[in-house]
């Protein structure tokens, strides 16, 4: 850190992503990407045409895409924002309406970028403690003074309210926005987008980083009443109105307009996440009841960082948390059936090991 760093910012505690090592080949099940490649749709999108034109800039509004995932969600293209992956759209989500000493509320365990972006735009918030069982006390939400973001399904533990909590929550907070963050919402649970035509204080945020197999890409989107998304529009503006590249544009497009391949795939692992909490459980670990595309387990056998660092020997990489009441358990993304069976077949040799 240098000594020209704006103090404001000298302490803050970055965002840590997932590991991305490069000194060997590794069954990658720690950044919840899809094991599953793009549409034929998808990559025929990205063609020599548009590297061509790549020499120009984007459209700024994505009117193409937007208009597209307009009609998927069924709402008008006023009520659609797009942004380079979900994280920015937090970003903005935090600056418009939990900035400068305003507050906000989201829980102990829970997306670790909440707790950076309120520190970094100065908002004064409060984290809810996660109920002894890890879930959301939706009554804690409600009736609060200031914005509320709730990741649903919850990461790391995967768990979800019900469509009824969701809307208690967003119905007893009239003045204050309320930021639903879906990134796995497609991996069984319900989303909150039938709730943005009925309320105007609804912020939903969805990515096709996962269920769409983009994490690559950085393309994420949100869907709200159209005055919200203007204020939205009006931060892109004021730092980056070419916030999306052509080559993620046009795949975003294709990829919309393939959405029964993204949804035989979504099928697909939450077949294997049945599969793998199943074969965990023979196996003596407790999994929380995911709604996602991982599962959170521990287990009395065997320390959470030891499995993590034992695993990763091994050449298996999944994601361990270090805090708190959470640090014995480790985040498993679901792979492939293939890769769940190498993940399951080492977690034995290592608990027979012991």
């Amino acid at each position: 850190m240098s000594k020209f760093l704006d103090e404001r910012y000298s302490s803050l505690a970055a965002y840590v992503p997932g590991e991305q090592p490069q000194d060997k080949k590794y069954i990658k099940l720690n950044t919840n990407e899809s094991p599953y490649p793009p549409s034929p749709e998808t990559f025929a999108a990205v063609n020599v045409n548009e590297t061509e034109n790549l020499r120009l800039y984007p459209d700024p509004d994505g009117r193409v895409l937007t208009k597209k995932l307009a009609d998927c969600y069924g709402v008008e293209s006023e009520n659609i924002f797009l942004a380079n992956g979900s994280d920015d759209i937090l970003n903005f989500a935090f600056m418009a309406y939990g900035a400068n000493g305003r507050k906000s509320y989201f829980a102990d365990i829970t997306y670790g970028f909440y707790s950076v972006f309120a520190n970094l735009h100065g908002s004064d918030y409060t984290v809810i403690p996660l109920e002894d069982d890890f879930t959301i006390d939706a009554d804690k939400f409600c009736g609060v003074d200031g914005c509320v973001f709730i990741a649903n399904p919850n990461a790391p533990t995967g768990l979800a309210l019900s469509l009824a909590e969701i809307e208690r929550i967003i119905s007893t907070n009239p003045e204050n926005v309320v930021v639903i963050d879906e990134a796995y919402v497609d991996f069984g649970a319900e989303s909150a987008v039938s709730l943005v035509k009925k309320y105007d204080n609804l912020l939903v945020v969805q990515t096709f980083s996962k269920s769409r197999s983009m994490a690559g890409a950085r393309l994420g989107f949100a869907i709200g009443n159209k005055e919200i998304i203007g204020d939205l529009h009006k931060l892109r503006y004021s730092t980056n109105p070419y916030n999306i590249n052509r080559i993620t544009l046009a795949a975003g497009a294709a990829c919309i307009d393939s959405q029964n391949y993204y949804d035989d795939n979504c099928k697909k692992i939450i077949n294997t996440r049945a599969y793998t909490t199943n074969e965990l459980e023979k196996l003596g670990f407790s999994v929380l009841p995911s709604k996602a595309n991982f599962v959170f387990a521990q287990s009395d056998r065997i320390d959470g960082g030891e499995l993590y660092l034992k695993l990763k020997e091994k050449g298996v990489l999944v994601r361990h948390f270090t805090s708190g009441r959470i640090k014995n358990f480790n985040r498993i993304t679901i792979g492939t059936p293939e890769q769940m069976a190498v993940f399951i077949e080492k977690t034995k040799e290592i608990l027979e090991d012991k």
